[in-house]
């Protein structure tokens, strides 16, 4: 037992310790904005990356919704004498006591997914306990990843391509936010290629080609990643940048695996809209972009879980897919409506005063930012003592 005080630490953009009751409560939350199953449907689902962000919302969405078993997938951290447990170590024990309570059959597993031995002890563990997998939703962000085959340890970089970037951001390291300018020199050749190792869709389809050898695909099954287009306000630094060409290798990895699975299944990915997740917050301007964003929405900005129930509708058949010419499913449409980038436009270019008139979008960014770590989340008593030492899920 660790019971203990425990007060935020933040080193410049990064809050490096975690709240486990904030953390907690941030699922519960969202587990009750989600409404409860409609269907008496179990499907087997693989869920790789369901510790934060949308993997989380389309983990709870799922097992709330749709009654799903199977698998869910992350790398936490444990605590240290330095650090509490990473946030994700602690949604995923909130996650996993709300799907007991439901009576749902669904395991957690913490290890590298990029792993061959991380991708054999998930298999082995779905073979043994449920058969075969209908869907596989693959959700993961890291900074780098280890190719099985060779050995070779990539690292992801966000940078421009082609041409330096210089652009404003937002700067949400101190208790006021401000607005910084940033200047980027683009990437190398080496670094874009590292960048599609890490975020594009080799390890999704290795994954995919892994169910497959193991006979464990479901007729009718069903394969989607994540993927995100934005606003051409931030296209040079991310979809015309490094993380863009990552994309676009995960957009162009689904016709492959279309190819290979025949008439055995489908891939598809899904375009998500902007939002405030661990792995969006560090990259530049995004945060500016996702606050002129929110204010110009205000109470229509999507959740993550809302957007998730989307995507369960179209994958469960309970709502027509929403494909564009590329095959793609589109959950962005109400972020790239014209009129709602118009007022964007018009706070980016002038970003300092677009600030002034939005700055509750930007008290509302660092909120979720906080948020993500269990700070700052209402309800919670910060001024107790709170048990850092949490078991992995059950």
């Amino acid at each position: 037992m660790s019971f203990r005080h425990i007060d935020p630490k933040q080193r410049g953009f990064l809050i490096v310790n975690s709240h486990p009751d904030g953390a907690a409560e941030t699922v519960n939350r969202m587990w009750e904005q989600i409404p409860a199953r409609t269907d008496g449907s179990s499907p087997v689902v693989l869920l790789l990356g369901h510790s934060a962000g949308y993997g989380l919302a389309t983990l709870l969405t799922g097992l709330r919704r749709h009654g799903i078993r199977g698998v869910g997938v992350a790398f936490e951290g444990a605590e240290t004498e330095r650090r509490t447990a990473t946030a994700g170590w602690y949604r995923t024990v909130a996650a996993d006591a709300l799907a007991r309570k439901a009576g749902r059959d669904f395991v957690f597993v913490n290890t590298d997914a990029f792993s061959a031995a991380g991708k054999e002890q998930v298999l082995a563990l779905v073979e043994e306990r449920y058969g075969k997998v209908d869907y596989l939703i693959y959700s993961l962000a890291a900074p780098r990843r280890t190719d099985p085959a060779t050995g070779t340890v990539y690292h992801s970089v966000i940078k421009p391509l082609g041409a330096p970037y210089e652009a404003p951001a937002l700067d949400f390291s101190a208790d006021t936010p401000k607005v910084t300018h940033l200047s980027l020199q683009p990437a190398s050749d080496e670094e874009r290629h590292a960048t599609e190792q890490v975020m594009g869709g080799a390890d999704w389809q290795l994954g995919v080609q892994a169910l497959t050898a193991s006979g464990l695909l479901a007729d009718g099954f069903t394969t989607v990643a994540l993927t995100y287009i934005g606003s051409e306000l931030t296209a040079p630094i991310y979809r015309q940048g490094t993380m863009g060409a990552a994309k676009e290798h995960l957009e162009r990895t689904t016709g492959h695996l279309n190819a290979e699975l025949g008439n055995t299944g489908r891939a598809f990915t899904a375009v998500a809209v902007a939002a405030v997740t661990q792995a969006s917050s560090a990259i530049p301007s995004i945060a500016l972009y996702t606050s002129f964003l929110r204010t110009v929405l205000g109470g229509g900005f999507r959740t993550t879980a809302e957007q998730a129930s989307d995507l369960w509708a179209q994958l469960t058949g309970a709502a027509p897919l929403m494909l564009d010419e590329q095959g793609r499913i589109r959950l962005d449409g109400w972020e790239l409506d014209n009129k709602v980038q118009d007022q964007v436009r018009e706070l980016w270019a002038d970003p300092e005063s677009g600030l002034e008139r939005a700055g509750a979008g930007a008290e509302w960014f660092m909120g979720q930012i906080r948020e993500l770590y269990g700070w700052g989340v209402d309800g919670v008593d910060y001024g107790r003592p709170v048990e850092t030492t949490v078991g992995w899920a059950a």
